[in-house]
């Protein structure tokens, strides 16, 4: 088997997703998807028939927005995150989310016939928040301390 990266983030929108505050956001979702999907290293993404993943709704509110994609190292995920245009949106992300007081990503090995759905990426960062990271759930900075 071979294993995989996958990713969670979420964010907590400072109004609902259709809000105008919130239009410059999901304008450019497609577009961002688009750069992460062309990234050396992807895999896959969670995404709905409107090809994003603002209608999954793990948390029950709507203002959580989550974010789950699939890659075959950290090296990859890091490289789009912050060396393509993806940063940008990243830099700007107080005009749209709320700060959060727990962690807002965590990482986990998958294997390459299953890929996660809404509610393991959140079961996996609930996990982080109530335990700390482990091999169920790590971050960037403890990384070193799961990779396989």
């Amino acid at each position: 088997m071979n294993q995989l990266l996958a990713h969670i983030n979420i964010g907590l929108l400072n109004a609902p997703i259709d809000d105008p505050m919130i239009a410059d956001f999901a304008d450019n979702l497609d577009k961002i998807n688009a750069i992460a999907e062309a990234a050396p290293g992807f895999v896959w993404r969670l995404k709905d028939e409107d090809n994003n993943a603002t209608s999954f709704n793990p948390y029950n509110n709507e203002l959580i927005i989550v974010n789950i994609s699939v890659w075959t190292n950290l090296e990859a995920l890091k490289d789009y995150a912050y060396h393509t245009d993806h940063m940008a949106f990243f830099k700007r992300r107080h005009e749209w989310f709320l700060p959060l007081d727990k962690p807002h990503m965590c990482l986990w090995w998958t294997d390459s016939t299953e890929m996660p759905d809404a509610d393991e990426g959140k079961n996996r960062l609930d996990h982080l928040w109530e335990n700390g990271p482990s091999q169920f759930s790590f971050d960037f900075r403890t990384y070193n301390q799961f990779s396989n």
